[in-house]
């Protein structure tokens, strides 16, 4: 059974030129800078014992099946089958995979999991435009050796100009980029192919007996070199996560017939430059190019590394976004840039902390050469994040044997966890950047969804269920008072505490009620017949459910409107909406502990309130506080 969306194109759609610029331009940014450092990085570690040619051979060869393996075989030819609705990237495969989950526990080993891999993902985030912007910067000292002490600085004054530019939306730069980056593959391609032109020997490599020639010569020296092998197949996840965007025809034909060919010659091209000429090792990339023309490459590699930047930079937004819409993340501050773009975000807090990540990092390495090993793992993690993920829906939703998932993503997995271990080996030579940065991540997600649930449970707890209430109200005499009045609830079955408050000290109801609450879908968006669930509790006193997506922004008033369709009267500027603004405190007997309550504590204060977040009209807000002890 597939789990396409109902507008999902199909496999003999007409491609169109903008599609193909456009996937080129957002997501092939990332795996499309990798030969800026990869293959030099991966033999690295051989120039101290004197480099070989078979070394070269062994190194390419891994390079291209990593290549055909992992992109080629893995994402583009499987996991992008695994779409939600349309919609690509881990947590959108956690949320298919929970679906299709047949208990509770393996619910929530898969919930830990796809957390596990958002962390990574975040952390990935952070080291990408560090280790993009430092490589393509870095090509200054190979036009010229004066320029060595400019490069961190300028690369810094990049990187701090690209974050500052994200409030104003990447609508009218983005279309520059599908072009930049066409060219930049086109160029890359050509740079490789006049080498191979020269040594078309270096072709022997496609051969996997040289890679394999390579393991059994080096052993462990070989397992470290798969660290920075897998720095080529870096955006490898982007594949997926940007499907909703482009859908999966164009980009598995920008990959299979453009981008994949461009980077093998670039690659091979190095590595014929390398044989030719071993002082070339220093830089392959750059050297492959002209002396005239390795300042204009220096240009074209900023520009294309500012665009993987970009790439990652707004996938964080959504993926902070995804993790807001699932109960992850407290409220954020979301500001949508464009007018016609629902997709296309600004999260200042989410931008801060990049921001200073990325500036630290670059502080802390200087050189895209020590960055290599963190990045390796965020990468491979998060590979095997989704590998773990695709096995259950495989297996559930598609309903392949278990011989059968177990030969395919076993095969796969046994590939990520190579290249994961690998990584791991150079835990201490920056390696544990990401994963610090996962753990912290993953102790956010797990304190606030273990609070929200803990607040939930209290409120329960003391709050009086309202069938018992609605049963009580006609002979409770309480006046009825024209308009509409809107309380936010996260439990229809409940009273909230706003109207109790209300009641408590103006003694009147509203002649028409609302009781609301927002629920977050496991799917991308939701369809517009199912925004609003409505119930009739009793004359005039009405339960809403607002449906949303894990991609969608909540915005209740305009929710309120669709009522209008179900015959349901919502006069905008005769509503009030009632809110419960929560105040927590530390309780006697603390049900979080020590770092995790004071955590939670801090992110509930600094929680985007409920009237920002939802959408609601600031002068139409009436705020009750509620004290909660946890």
């Amino acid at each position: 059974m597939n789990v396409l969306s109902p507008t999902h194109k199909g496999p003999h759609e007409r491609l169109r030129l903008g599609a193909l610029l456009g996937v080129l331009g957002v997501v092939y940014g990332d795996i499309g800078t990798s030969p800026l450092y990869a293959l030099q990085a991966s033999l690295a570690y051989f120039t101290k014992t004197g480099l070989r040619y078979d070394d070269i051979f062994g190194v390419l060869s891994l390079i291209f099946w990593a290549l055909i393996i992992t992109v080629t075989l893995k994402y583009v030819t499987f996991v992008m089958r695994a779409d939600n609705h349309g919609e690509g990237g881990i947590l959108a495969l956690m949320a298919l995979a929970q679906r299709v989950a047949r208990s509770d526990s393996t619910r929530a080993t898969l919930g830990i999991v796809g957390i596990i891999g958002a962390g990574l993902f975040f952390g990935d985030g952070m080291i990408t435009p560090a280790i993009s912007v430092l490589s393509a910067v870095a090509g200054l000292e190979v036009v010229s050796p004066a320029f060595s002490s400019a490069v961190d600085p300028i690369a810094l004054v990049v990187i701090i100009a690209l974050f500052l530019s994200q409030s104003r939306g990447t609508g009218s730069i983005g279309r520059a980029f599908g072009p930049i980056m066409t060219v930049w593959f086109l160029v890359i391609g050509i740079l490789g192919l006049l080498q191979i032109i020269r040594h078309p020997f270096v072709l022997q490599a496609l051969f996997p007996a040289y890679g394999l020639h390579f393991i059994i010569r080096h052993a462990f020296l070989a397992f470290i070199a798969l660290g920075a092998v897998v720095l080529a197949v870096t955006g490898a996840e982007a594949l997926y996560a940007d499907m909703s965007h482009f859908g999966r025809r164009p980009i598995r034909v920008a990959w299979t017939w453009f981008v994949l060919p461009c980077l093998l010659l670039n690659y091979f091209g190095q590595g014929a430059l390398i044989v030719a000429k071993p002082s070339a090792i220093s830089n392959p990339f750059y050297n492959l190019a002209p002396h005239a023309m390795q300042l204009p490459l220096v240009v074209l590699s900023t520009l294309a590394t500012i665009i993987a930047s970009q790439a990652v930079i707004t996938g964080a937004f959504s993926m902070a976004r995804q993790c807001i819409q699932l109960g992850l993340f407290p409220r954020m501050e979301v500001r949508h840039t464009s007018k016609t773009e629902e997709g296309q975000i600004y999260v200042p807090q989410v931008n801060a902390l990049l921001a200073l990540g990325v500036v630290l990092l670059v502080l802390a390495f200087k050189t895209s050469d020590a960055l290599a090993w963190a990045y390796g793992i965020a990468v491979t993690g998060t590979f095997l994040c989704t590998n773990i993920l695709a096995m259950a829906v495989f297996r559930r939703q598609f309903g392949w044997s278990r011989g059968t998932t177990l030969t395919v993503f076993g095969f796969f997995g046994f590939v990520d966890l190579a290249f994961f271990t690998s990584n791991t080996l150079k835990f201490f030579d920056g390696g544990w950047v990401p994963l610090a940065i996962g753990l912290m991540l993953v102790l956010v997600m797990t304190t606030w969804r273990r609070g929200r649930g803990l607040i939930v449970a209290r409120w329960t707890q003391d709050s009086l269920p309202l069938a018992s209430f609605l049963a009580r109200l006609p002979q409770s005499r309480i006046l009825r008072v024209p308009g509409t009045a809107v309380f936010l609830t996260g439990n229809l079955d409940f009273v909230p505490n706003a109207l109790l408050h209300n009641l408590k000290h103006n003694k009147v109801l509203h002649e028409q009620v609302f009781f609301v609450t927002v629920r977050n879908l496991d799917v991308p968006q939701a369809a517009p017949d199912q925004r609003a669930n409505v119930e009739e509790a009793a004359p005039g006193i009405y339960k809403i459910t607002l449906n949303y997506g894990f991609m969608e922004s909540p915005n209740v008033p305009r929710g309120l409107e669709s009522l209008t369709t179900k015959g349901i009267e919502f006069k905008p500027m005769q509503t009030s909406y009632f809110l419960g603004r929560e105040t927590v405190v530390p309780a006697s007997v603390p049900k979080l502990r020590f770092i995790r309550r004071a955590l939670f504590l801090f992110m509930a204060r600094n929680a985007v309130s409920a009237t920002e977040f939802f959408r609601i009209p600031s002068d139409r807000v009436v705020e009750l506080g509620v004290r909660i002890a946890i």
